[in-house]
């Protein structure tokens, strides 16, 4: 710097300073002020998506996977709810669809168990406790009954939820008003709407349950006045099935309990000898449900007896008068006649100037029976039993050997079964004993529960998901981002430094050389001998060989590099030979 510069400085200007700090910044710095505007607001956008991407992720890894606790649950319910997590200090959130409470996978039964204790939730279906309410000064009549009803319906429905199967129930009842003046009352009626758990269903035994429940819980309400429907409209009980299919089902559930108590005694008799997986039975039972009814009157002739008897009998004074009207019949009756007698019952006695009359009736019954009988229904009819029994096994020299049954064996087998079911042959009864090798089951490992059923490894897939979405934003777009800023930069220079080592070696009338750290230089070269004149080092040995040389020249240049350097010549052949594999 000469003295002028150090006693007059140059003025600072903006141009000067923007062009010292842009000296200063690191190259990426650089490279990106000098993009277009365009170009660094898509780059900034890149990069901000990519770093907000990589704290979702790490954010998603990092927050707990939840449970359901309970849903549906009524509003206040659900304020209770929350406060009571608040007081233990339960994490917990609300789905926003559904309003579900939900809480940290693991921690549901724990959690339940602790709002039970507190008595939560409490339905929103209110029973008895209605009636526990004061009424008021002036309540009427009616009102009282209101009131009695609602608490009925929501008793009723409170018990209905406790089947299984079944998430709320309501009740609706219909009670008409009962008045003393009316012959036909209207009997009560019941409609009962169900809500089932997802995926399930009601077994046709638990609706008749149902209907029966509510029937018996109201006075005068017969089964047939109960309609139960699910929360999807579907008519779960239909008046239309009569009594003979209600009897038919009963029949059936009587003809299988004859079936399966016989099928135990025969187990009971023959697992002690063949053991309990030696045998299976299978029994069809014929039951006759006909209803009979008979009535047989008889009598019995031999044994008649008195029933009734009327006996009658007149006495007469008067004498009777005989003969013809007139003189002549006046006459005295002729002496010696003898008193008529009359036929049958009847007798007429004259005597002393009087007549005796004697009538009698007498009636008799036989001996008569009358007899009502009414035959038992559900009688057995017929059985037909199959047992089927495996080989025996036994151990011979170490190994286990199965052994078929005798043909003795298998009639005592038959004989035990005969007795076991009390086989009567009167009745048609078939007992069939066969012996056959079961099929060896295939061995079937018990199912455990596996690791990525548990709790923690849904923890652990979510933080390697979130590792590996974080190495993907750094190495797949951070970093190239970054690279590309400085590889653009570095191309620049080295393009840069090319270009003017070309305007020198036009200048100076020679060629561009690349030197051991890989810059381009400027070198001058002898018209005449093609020498490459500036370069005394092995370097420049080596930059003649590129030289357009002579074959002698070049080799002669070779054979001064392998005497002078030898290490380097082989660096470049190994080089060469890498290169060229």
């Amino acid at each position: 710097m000469s003295e002028l510069d150090k006693n007059f400085p140059l003025e600072a200007t903006p141009q000067t300073e923007v062009a010292t700090a842009n000296t200063m910044l690191h190259p990426a710095v650089r490279k990106f002020l000098s993009l277009s505007m365009t170009r660094q607001m898509g780059l900034m956008l890149a990069l901000a998506v990519s770093v907000a991407i990589g704290v979702a992720v790490v954010l998603w890894a990092q927050a707990p996977s939840y449970d359901l606790l309970y849903a549906g649950v009524a509003e206040k319910d659900a304020t209770e709810i929350l406060e009571a997590l608040d007081k233990l200090n339960v994490k917990y959130k609300i789905d926003s669809a559904t309003g579900a409470i939900m809480v940290p996978s693991g921690n549901g039964r724990d959690i339940k168990l602790k709002l039970a204790a507190q008595g939560l939730p409490r339905t929103s279906s209110l029973g008895y406790e209605i009636l526990d309410k004061d009424n008021g000064f002036g309540a009427s009549k009616s009102v009282e009954n209101i009131r009695y009803q609602r608490a009925l319906e929501g008793e009723i429905a409170l018990t209905i939820q406790t089947i299984q199967n079944v998430k709320s129930a309501k009740v609706l009842l219909a009670l008409p008003v009962q008045s003393v003046f009316v012959r036909e009352h209207k009997k009560p009626s019941a409609s009962v709407i169900v809500e089932l758990y997802q995926g399930r269903a009601l077994e046709k035994e638990q609706i008749e349950s149902i209907v029966h429940l509510v029937a018996s819980s109201v006075p005068m309400m017969e089964a047939g006045q109960v309609t139960v429907v699910d929360q999807k409209g579907r008519l779960l009980n239909s008046k239309e099935s009569s009594e003979d299919m209600a009897q038919s089902s009963k029949q059936f559930e009587y003809k299988k309990d004859i079936e399966e108590h016989l099928r135990r005694r025969i187990e009971n008799i023959l697992a002690p000898l063949v053991g309990n997986d030696g045998m299976s039975a299978q029994i069809s039972a014929d039951v006759d449900f006909t209803v009979t009814e008979k009535t047989q009157e008889m009598f019995n002739p031999d044994l008649p007896a008195l029933r009734s008897e009327q006996t009658q009998e007149e006495n007469s004074n008067i004498n009777k008068v005989q003969g013809v009207p007139g003189a002549l019949s006046n006459q005295p009756p002729p002496t010696g006649v003898a008193p008529e007698v009359a036929s049958g019952q009847e007798k007429q006695t004259n005597a002393s100037n009087g007549m005796v009359s004697k009538n009698a009736t007498r009636n008799f019954e036989l001996d008569k029976t009358i007899t009502h009988t009414r035959l038992a229904t559900g009688a057995l009819r017929r059985l037909s039993v199959a047992v089927v029994v495996d080989d025996k096994k036994s151990s011979l020299d170490g190994k286990t050997v199965q052994l078929s049954y005798s043909p003795e064996e298998l009639n005592q087998l038959r004989e035990l079964v005969k007795q076991a079911v009390g086989y009567d042959s009167s009745r048609g009864d078939q007992v069939t004993v066969s012996n056959v090798a079961f099929k060896v089951p295939e061995f079937m490992e018990v199912a455990s529960e596996g690791f990525w059923q548990k709790a923690w490894f849904l923890d652990l897939i979510k933080v390697l998901v979130a590792l590996m979405v974080a190495a993907l934003l750094i190495f797949k777009v951070l970093r190239p981002a970054i690279a590309t800023l400085i590889g653009i930069d570095e191309n620049e220079a080295k393009l840069k430094a090319l270009e003017e080592a070309q305007k020198q070696a036009e200048e100076i009338g020679g060629v561009v050389r690349f030197d051991e750290t890989g810059k381009p230089i400027a070198v001058k070269v002898d018209e005449e001998t093609g020498e490459v004149l500036g370069i005394t080092s092995s370097v420049e040995d080596l930059l003649l060989l590129e030289a357009p040389q002579s074959y002698e020249k070049r080799l002669e240049y070779v054979q001064k590099l392998i005497d002078e350097d030898p290490k380097l010549v082989a660096q470049v052949i190994k080089v060469w030979l890498k290169d060229d594999g």
